[in-house]
């Protein structure tokens, strides 16, 4: 088992991946907590799969397991939910010392670490992700939050976990679909960070999309994985709550976000509204003058390669325009837009609301 470390001075935390790790998760809470109450926050599809192994791993080493269930699906992400977590938390006589484990997608990570850093003014948390999406972005950076009626993620707080413990292996679980959700995050870190991360998703994007146990593609996973955190590990500890650098993981996303909200966050996945954002961010810059027409080329189609959307829903652009303007990303009433220059390279630019969205698409 391999890590890297978040650091973030007295609250820096590890990152640990692996293959076939989950069965050794209990000794490293040991080496963590003193408490011996452990609560673990899953979904019932993500608990089939991986809390038998979570739970005999941690009564092995002395801790007492409770299990609550919140159901499959964005639309739990809520306060709504938030508040049946508090209400079990309060029966279980958690204290301050009780770990919450994540166990689970980007929305129980979310869900979780929200309510760690409000029960009892915060508890511990801890980030065991199991889709390619959590592993590779919403498990590490401390977002946390619930989605509102009128937008994603606009109640929460920043809360970093103890650590986030990644096992490679769970991915083979998931279907194709979440599988390529899940790449769009990786291809963003390669736009906006590494070029060489991008050129290695062009060249080997067929073997990550496979669902098998191929020893190529755990090592290609293990890669992206590794990668993906390490460039968010280093943007994070350059601007924690986002007041500048941090900005830039949000390539692609506000126009996501608008796409979701549009569609009422029922027909696309995340990851499949951020990679028709991150195809539109690129048309802007290329429209802006920012980049070349080959850089909208090359992310258009390492999208396309990937079986991910490029084009978003047939609303009209009032709508989109309408979702962006309560975006937590608006700035006295402009946007931040993440412009690519060239792959690898990215800048922010503040744009008003009117300006995007252009008719001259390309």
């Amino acid at each position: 088992m391999n890590f890297i470390k978040v650091n973030l001075d007295e609250r820096s935390y590890p990152i640990y991946f692996g293959s076939s790790i989950l069965k050794d998760f209990g000794k490293t809470c040991k080496s963590f907590f003193k408490s011996k109450k452990v609560v673990v926050v899953t979904n019932p599809t993500v608990g089939r799969f991986y809390f038998k192994v979570i739970n005999d791993s941690l009564q092995k080493e002395g801790f007492e397991v409770n299990r609550i269930d919140v159901p499959d699906g964005e639309e739990y992400k809520t306060l709504t939910w938030a508040s049946k977590l508090f209400d079990k938390l309060i029966a279980l006589k958690a204290d301050r010392q009780t770990p919450l484990i994540a166990l689970g997608g980007g929305v129980i990570g979310d869900l979780t670490g929200f309510v760690a850093a409000t029960y009892l003014r915060g508890v511990p948390f801890v980030q065991v992700p199991t889709t390619l999406l959590a592993q590779v972005d919403s498990s590490v950076g401390g977002k946390t939050g619930v989605n509102h009626r009128k937008g994603k993620n606009l109640i929460g707080a920043f809360y970093q976990p103890k650590f986030v413990y990644i096992d490679v292996d769970t991915l083979k679980s998931l279907d194709k679909r979440e599988m390529k959700a899940g790449l769009a995050e990786v291809i963003k870190y390669g736009v906006i960070k590494d070029a060489r991360l991008f050129k290695y998703l062009e060249d080997n994007i067929e073997i990550l999309t496979q669902n098998s146990k191929l020893r190529t593609q755990n090592s290609a996973l293990l890669h992206i994985v590794k990668r993906s955190c390490a460039i968010k590990a280093s943007v994070v500890e350059a601007d924690e709550r986002e007041g500048g650098l941090r900005a830039i993981l949000n390539f692609g996303h506000t126009f996501g976000h608008a796409v979701e909200a549009v569609t009422k966050y029922k027909e696309y996945k995340h990851g499949e509204a951020v990679a028709v954002g991150m195809v539109y961010a690129s048309e802007l810059s290329y429209i802006a003058g920012v980049c070349s027409k080959s850089v909208v080329e090359r992310v258009r189609n390492v999208i396309k390669k990937a079986g991910l959307p490029t084009e978003g829903p047939d609303f009209p652009r009032k709508s989109f325009l309408k979702a962006m303007e309560i975006d937590k990303k608006v700035v006295g009433g402009e946007l931040r837009f993440v412009l690519v220059e060239k792959i690898g390279i990215v800048r922010i630019e503040k744009v008003k609301a009117n300006d995007i969205m252009p008719e001259n698409r390309l």
